[in-house]
């Protein structure tokens, strides 16, 4: 068991402490926006912020999240209006989309500590796989990011597509910390 705050909600998780992060956030907090790549932490699909620092989630267990801050992708926001998101949409960064979510939380993690980062900062930040071929569309997201947090820049990009995120929420059930049903 871990008692941890995800995004931005104390919760406890009924696991063995020894399980690694990710399968507690997907099987026990029903939380499937991380991946499961390579299981190495090679691919950084897994990818979540542990206290505000990028981390491989197939690295690191329940017990080492124990009061620990943990943001995943679902709550970076709600209503994907975080820079990350909307240059990476406005950007055409995503293709398949299975890194995703581990890119968008690995530069979320980097222009939180730096807004304005070299190529070379990204490029260290950001050392997911993506077989899509889409680093120079990533790199330019992050700085088009960047910018809008300097407040250099606006995006003006259209809502991603899919579920709206407001129903998505009614479909998934909150979790409970107060709750012995896990």
């Amino acid at each position: 068991m871990a008692r941890l705050t995800l995004n931005d909600h104390p919760v406890e998780i009924r696991m063995d402490p020894q399980t690694p992060l990710l399968w507690g956030l997907r099987d026990g907090a029903n939380l499937t926006g991380t991946k499961y790549g390579c299981g190495t932490g090679d691919c950084g699909a897994c990818t979540v912020m542990v206290d505000g620092a990028a981390l491989r989630s197939c690295l690191v267990t329940l017990g080492e999240c124990e009061g620990r801050f943990v943001t995943t992708i679902e709550g970076l926001s709600q209503d994907r209006s975080h820079p990350v998101q909307q240059a990476m949409v406005a950007e055409q960064a995503i293709q398949c989309g299975f890194c995703t979510p581990g890119v968008v939380i690995a530069a979320a993690a980097l222009l939180a500590r730096n807004a304005n980062p070299s190529e070379a900062e990204i490029g260290a930040a950001l050392p997911n796989l993506c077989r899509c071929g889409v680093h120079p569309r990533l790199l330019a997201a992050v700085q088009r990011a960047g910018r809008v947090l300097r407040r250099e820049e606006t995006i003006s990009a259209a809502p991603a597509p899919g579920i709206a995120p407001e129903d998505a929420a009614r479909a998934v059930p909150a979790l409970n910390p107060t709750s012995s049903e896990h």
